[in-house]
C-alpha cells in the first residue's frame, strides 16, 4: 500500500503537471502577502494588490519572528540526519510548487486579462479544470492516509488543527471554481477572466499559506521531534 500511495503521487507529479505545464509562458505570479517572507527562495515575482500592507506586515513579522524562535529551540541535526527527516518536506514541496505553477499561470491570466500566448480558451479551461480536479485528489489521499499516519505522533495534523481545517476553507473555493469553469466549458456562461480571479482571491491566501504550513510541519528539525530515523524510512511518501 505505501509503495502504491508513494508511485501514484510521483505520476499525478510528473507525468500530468508536466504534460500541462509544458510550453506555458507565465509572465507574472502571485502570492499572498502573507508569504513574502519566503519569496526569495522561488522564481516568482508578485503581481500588484491592493491589501492592508500594514496589517500584513505585522502578521509576516509575528509569525516570521514566531517561527525563528521555535527553530532556535529545537537540537541541530547533523548533514546525514538532516537528509533522512527532511524528506517528507521535500517531497510535500515538490508536489505543491506543481500547484503553485498552475495557480500563477491562471491566476496572472485573470489578473491581466490576457491568457497565455498560444493557449486558446478551450486548453484554459482545461488547466483550471486539471488543477481542481489534481488538489482534490492530492488532498484526498492526504486525509485518507498521510495525515491520519502522522496524527499518532504529531499534533499539527490531527483534525483539529489549522492544516485539516484549511482545507475546508480550499475544498469550497475548489467546489467554486470548478463549478464556474464546467459553466463556461459547456457554454452555459461567457469566461470572463475579472469573475474567475474573484473566484480564486477567495481561497488563494489560504491555499498558499497551507502549503507553505505543511511543508514547515515536515522539515527536519520537526520532524526529529516525533519520529526515529528508522519510523521515517517507512513513512509512505
Amino acid at each position: 500500500m505505501q509503495r502504491s500511495i508513494c508511485k501514484f503521487l510521483t505520476t499525478c507529479s510528473t507525468s500530468v503537471y508536466t504534460t500541462r505545464l509544458s510550453n506555458i509562458y507565465i509572465r507574472d505570479s502571485w502570492r499572498p502577502a502573507s508569504t513574502i517572507s519566503i519569496v526569495a527562495s522561488r522564481h516568482f515575482h508578485h503581481s500588484s494588490r491592493e491589501v492592508n500592507m500594514s496589517n500584513e506586515t505585522s502578521k509576516d513579522v509575528s509569525n516570521t519572528q514566531a517561527t525563528e524562535m521555535e527553530e532556535k529551540s529545537l537540537p541541530k541535526l547533523s548533514t546525514q540526519d538532516h537528509k533522512i527527516y527532511n524528506r517528507l518536506s521535500e517531497r510535500m514541496d515538490m508536489f505543491h510548487e506543481h500547484f503553485r505553477q498552475t495557480w500563477t499561470t491562471l491566476f496572472t491570466a485573470c489578473s491581466t486579462g490576457r491568457r497565455p500566448a498560444g493557449m486558446s480558451i478551450r486548453q484554459f479551461l482545461s488547466l483550471g479544470d486539471s488543477f481542481c480536479r489534481m488538489l482534490e485528489m492530492h488532498h484526498g489521499i492526504e486525509e485518507q492516509h498521510i495525515f491520519p499516519l502522522l496524527a499518532r505522533k504529531m499534533p499539527q495534523f490531527q483534525k483539529s488543527h489549522e492544516l485539516l481545517t484549511q482545507h475546508v476553507v480550499i475544498h469550497k473555493g475548489l467546489d467554486e471554481l470548478d463549478a464556474y469553469l464546467v459553466a463556461c466549458k459547456s457554454g452555459e456562461r461567457e469566461l470572463r477572466l475579472e469573475e474567475m480571479k474573484g473566484v480564486m482571491d477567495g481561497f488563494g491566501t489560504v491555499l498558499w499559506e497551507h502549503m507553505d504550513d505543511e511543508v514547515r510541519a515536515l522539515r527536519a528539525e520537526n520532524m526529529s521531534q516525533f519520529w526515529t530515523r528508522e519510523e521515517m524510512a517507512r513513512l509512505p511518501i
